[in-house]
């Protein structure tokens, strides 16, 4: 059982923390208790909507025992949050009044012990009391403490910080008075005491006013106004007359089922003013595109616009195209409309093989395809592949973007409303999984939702795929801005396909 130090003791240890008083940076004075987590907590509470007010915290009010007693004590139930450098969020909720004692348990059925977020990752438990008599337990040289051996014990004394983090002199002995449902306790602090940040709120009955999402990725306004914005600059891009080209071709690279015809039927239903399905598109074991075709789009007046979506198989683990394939679709050998045959790759004896293809034929950008719902459940194998296929890409200088589909499927709050595609975490989250899967900065990480189930457009829905289309033709004109200067410095043209081939393999290199 704690006890505290004499009186002369404490008095030394106060006088010396308050010599030694130490605040990261300016004084801090909101809660880093989200939304979110304030939901968790409210439904484990289990009696209703509850306001949380932020009581102490230790990067504002010293990290002291005796300040945590004048904030906290007799403040009715209460939560107590730790926050480590680890990314972890973990704490205790109290139901009766802490108190100043010189050591005492407090009864309390209504405790438990709480688990919001392991090593980055959301991960709510909650742990039961189990020995409801040592749920709590008072002492006025410490901060807060839960169960009887003792489960948690915050910190005692004063702590100073260590410069960005605070080494708390607390512990973690699980399983005492509260069910640790098979975890230990590093699985819960990841090993260490570091926290960040403590902080321990008053809970009472109320609705709470919830602050605005802020977006992770910033964009105009949606409405009417941003919708014609995109559609015109989409309609008015023209690739660098210096080429000679009369439009860009971006290749659609992903697994079976991700969604890459229906991406080309999204913008195409954009252009026609109507949902179209213009690319087959559904569920089949090993895909419905079987041939490499370059999607054009038109206006309404029947004019193409200048690019072409370039759909070819879906990847396999085990089937689908190789490296070689890759190859040959890049440099423009592989003919329009030609169909693969897995037995039987495609070689340069093949009649239809393009032997010369022209700057035009050849693609100007490659889309990687990926279902944000099951970002985190792609094979090892085809993950190798496609980072192979980024080693070939890499090397001819072409730009690359990931297509990040279904985010509602994804995301049950952006499935209610798409506007929320850019506040939502976890879609945030799926941005930065592929952006580590595949290497490329978040800025190249595009989410989408097809058009699937609708019948009707729906402007959010087509804003969100227009910007992500305005996103690859910049990337394409960006490209051909610099291939078309190197060109002019070694006096190539359009028209001798083998010397561009040389330039675009050597544009790493230079």
């Amino acid at each position: 059982m704690l006890f505290c130090a004499n009186g002369s003791d404490s008095m030394r240890m106060y006088a010396k923390a308050k010599v030694n008083v130490f605040m990261l940076g300016k004084q801090k004075m909101a809660g880093q208790l989200t939304d979110k987590y304030m939901d968790q907590l409210e439904s484990w509470i289990g009696t209703g909507q509850k306001i949380f007010t932020l009581l102490y915290k230790i990067t504002r009010d010293r990290c002291n025992a005796t300040t945590f007693h004048q904030k906290c004590d007799n403040k009715g139930p209460t939560v107590t949050v730790l926050y480590n450098q680890q990314g972890s969020v973990y704490g205790g909720y109290a139901s009766s009044n802490w108190t100043s004692s010189t050591g005492a348990y407090i009864a309390d059925s209504n405790a438990f012990l709480y688990q919001l977020k392991y090593s980055g990752s959301d991960t709510f438990t909650k742990f039961s009391v189990t020995k409801a008599d040592t749920a709590m337990y008072a002492l006025s040289c410490h901060g807060p403490i839960f169960g009887g051996g003792h489960d948690l014990i915050a910190f005692s004394g004063t702590v100073n910080s260590s410069g960005g983090y605070f080494a708390l002199n607390g512990s973690m002995s699980f399983g005492h008075s509260f069910n640790n449902q098979g975890l230990t306790a590093d699985k819960i602090t990841n090993g260490n005491f570091n926290v960040t940040e403590l902080e321990v709120y008053s809970v009472t009955d109320g609705q709470r006013r919830k602050t605005p999402p802020q977006p992770w990725r910033k964009t105009p306004e949606w409405n009417k106004k941003y919708l014609e914005t995109l559609t015109e600059d989409i309609v008015s891009f023209k690739p660098s007359g210096k080429l000679g080209l009369s439009d860009v071709r971006i290749l659609m690279l992903g697994p079976v089922g991700t969604g890459k015809s229906s991406f080309y039927n999204t913008i195409n239903s954009v252009f026609k003013g109507r949902i179209s399905q213009s690319a087959p598109c559904g569920v089949a074991t090993n895909g419905i595109s079987i041939a490499y075709i370059p999607y054009e789009v038109n206006v309404s007046s029947g004019e193409s616009l200048k690019f072409r979506l370039c759909d070819t198989r879906g990847l396999e683990v085990t089937q689908s195209l190789d490296i070689l394939e890759c190859n040959y679709l890049l440099d423009g050998n592989i003919p329009d409309y030609f169909q693969f045959n897995p037995v039987a790759p495609i070689i340069p004896d093949n009649p239809l093989f393009v032997h010369q293809p022209k700057c035009t034929e050849k693609i100007h950008c490659v889309l990687f395809v990926i279902d944000a719902a099951t970002i985190g459940d792609i094979p090892q194998k085809m993950v190798d592949k496609m980072q192979n296929f980024q080693k070939l890409i890499n090397l001819k200088g072409i730009p690359q973007a990931v297509l990040l589909t279904k985010v509602d499927l994804a995301c049950q709050d952006v499935a209610s409303n798409i506007n929320n595609v850019f506040t939502s975490k976890t879609i945030e989250a799926a941005v930065d999984k592929a952006s580590n899967v595949l290497g490329l900065p978040r800025n190249r990480i595009l989410p989408v939702k097809n058009y699937e189930n609708e019948m009707e457009l729906d402007d959010n829905i087509s804003i969100l795929a227009l910007l992500s289309l305005r996103q690859l033709l910049f990337y394409a004109e960006d490209y051909l801005q610099v291939l078309s200067i190197k060109m002019k410095a070694l006096n190539v043209t359009s028209e001798r396909p083998d010397k561009r081939e040389s330039l675009e393999k050597g544009s790493d290199q230079e």
